[in-house]
């Protein structure tokens, strides 16, 4: 049973696992982009975001812990002076999948891995309201209404 073990094992054994996902960490970071099955890119997001969160912190020991796992010094330095700063407003989410279709070969489903572009501009919040549009408005029609004419009181004598 696979009670409480997550992550798929993608038919290989543990040290050929992660030794793949290192690899892979590593040219995604080198090439902002890179192509691969369905499975090992949703694997594959999961490190790469907890890689970007490490630049975030920007501190020494993150950066021993992503150089750590990345095998390449200058992937790391790439990591916290370019990569992660794009990414500071950014509270997670910071890399897209796109599925392509199927491999010819051995038929299994394909995926682009990618960052997202971060805004360079954070949004900036109006506090004007929504211009309003204009209603043409008529002019009133003038009414005119007659006074009533005070019927004749007709007098009555008793007599």
């Amino acid at each position: 049973m696979r009670h409480n073990s997550a992550g798929r094992r993608l038919g290989r054994t543990t040290s050929h696992r992660i030794a793949m996902f290192r690899n892979m960490v590593t040219s995604f970071l080198e090439h902002e982009k890179i192509t691969t099955t369905d499975a090992k890119a949703k694997e594959l997001r999961s490190i790469a975001e907890r890689m970007i969160t490490l630049g975030k912190k920007g501190d020494l020991h993150a950066t021993r812990q992503a150089a750590a796992y990345i095998r390449d010094k200058k992937i790391v330095t790439k990591l916290f002076t370019t990569i992660a700063p794009r990414y500071a407003d950014r509270p997670g989410g910071y890399t897209r999948i796109i599925k392509l279709g199927i491999r010819p070969g051995d038929t299994a489903p394909v995926s682009v891995i990618e960052l997202v572009e971060a805004e360079m501009k954070p949004r900036k919040v109006s506090a004007k309201p929504a211009p309003v549009k204009a209603v043409k408005v008529e002019a009133p029609v003038a009414v005119v209404e007659e006074a009533p004419v005070a019927a004749p009181v007709e007098e009555t004598t008793e007599g």
